[in-house]
Order: C-alpha cells, then structure tokens, then sequence
C-alpha cells in the first residue's frame, strides 16, 4: 500500500479530548448574551460543525431563528471564552497516539492538514495546549462552510493545490471519529480512517463504511506500514 500524499485530521475525540471546553465555552456565550441556560449535547450530534451547533442550539432554547448579527455576536464570546477555558481544562489531553502519528507522517513527508467542524479560531484554540497546530500546513474549518461535506471537499482541494495536482482517493486521506466524519470523506473522495477514540464504535464506524477502522491512533496507520494492519471495512 502507497504512503498517503495528504492526511486530513478532525480534532474533537481524534486528536485531543478537550474535557468540555467547548460545551462549557457556548453555555458561556448564551449565558452572556440572552441570559439562559443552553447545553448543546441537548440539541446537535458530535461532529457536526460550529455554525449548525450555534443555530440549532439557539432555536432549541430560544424557539427561533438568530439573526446574522446575533450569530456573529455568539461565536465571539465563544471564542473569548475556549480560549480561555481550554487552558484551565482539568481533563484536557491529547490523545494516545496522536503526537507519534504526526510525527511519522511528518517525517514521511506527508502534507498534513484539519478538516473539522470546528471555526478556525476554535480548531487552533484546541490543538494548541497540546503543542499539535505546528504540524499542520492548512485547514478546512466549520466557518469555511457549516456543511461538513463541502468543508471537507475544500480541504481536499487545498491540499492538492499545496502539493501541485490533483490528489485521487488513494492520495488522500480524512481521519475522523464520529460517522459524519466518514460520510463527508466518502463524499469528498477521499480514503475514510475512522478512529474508535470518541463517542462512536469501532463496529458503528464500520457501518458508516470507513474504509479503515483503528481502535485509536496507536494502532499502526494504513500506508505506513509495520505492525498489524487497520481493521479494514468491506
């Protein structure tokens, strides 16, 4: 099997655990701004991107629709708030395997980029506590698009442009845990690697039909050979 030419991460329960920063940080911003209550575990699913997070969790509490402004003026104070949050978080860690992994494919010579949900202000805020943002070279993010399929397309394209022509499905790679992950590589083209390190299965995320399934990122990663194989979908 060929090394990868590209390798996309997302970050929530694939490369760090940010002990509820995120979570914390929007009950924070909705505290502030309109003086409610608001957990967003009540109202989105893990993996989907920051702008759908901010709008269904404001229509759940609030029982309508923000406006541009108002969704402008919560994503700062939740900002303000993860960046604060992120470095006091008692659980925070970065995730078994993680740190060696981009160290190989670095030294591999593998272009390494994001592709998450997450806002870039938030994405970098994230992996910083864990010294991780200088391995990667670009990132597609939740506020380049609150679609995970059309993010994740980007990446790509950003990618290729970095490594100067087009990048097939066996070129590229997007690593995620959760099945949205999987279903917007399997979207975009891409070779899936689903990690079994967040909320979801190593059987679940077979059935979102990643191509490879890893328990976590200690198990040796597909393409850079040694060790036993990925667990591989059919």
């Amino acid at each position: 099997m060929a090394t990868p030419i590209a390798v996309l991460f997302d970050i929530d329960e694939t490369l760090v655990h940010s002990g509820g920063a995120g979570t914390r940080s929007w009950a924070w911003a909705f505290e502030q701004l309109y003086g409610v209550a608001a957990d967003i575990g009540a109202h989105t699913s893990a993996g989907e991107t920051d702008p759908q997070v901010g709008r269904e969790t404001f229509r759940g509490v609030l029982g309508r629709e923000p406006s541009h402004d108002e969704m402008a003026r919560l994503y700062a104070k939740y900002l303000w708030h993860l960046s604060e949050d992120i470095w006091s978080s008692a659980t925070y860690r970065v995730l078994d395997g993680a740190q060696d992994l981009l160290t190989r494919l670095t030294e591999a010579g593998v272009i390494l980029g994001v592709v998450s949900g997450a806002m870039e202000g938030a994405a970098r805020t994230k992996l910083e506590p864990g010294k991780l943002n200088r391995y990667f070279v670009f990132g597609a993010y939740g506020s380049d698009s609150p679609d995970r399929i059309e993010l994740t397309r980007l990446g790509i394209a950003k990618a290729a442009r970095i490594h100067g022509g087009d990048l097939s499905a066996q070129q590229v790679y997007v690593v995620g845990d959760t099945p949205l992950d999987i279903a917007a590589g399997r979207a975009a083209h891409a070779t899936t690697v689903g990690v079994a390190s967040g909320h979801y299965r190593t059987e679940e995320l077979q059935a979102a039909q990643a191509d490879y399934v890893l328990s976590s990122l200690t198990d040796p990663f597909p393409g850079l050979g040694g060790g036993k194989a990925g667990k591989e979908s059919g």
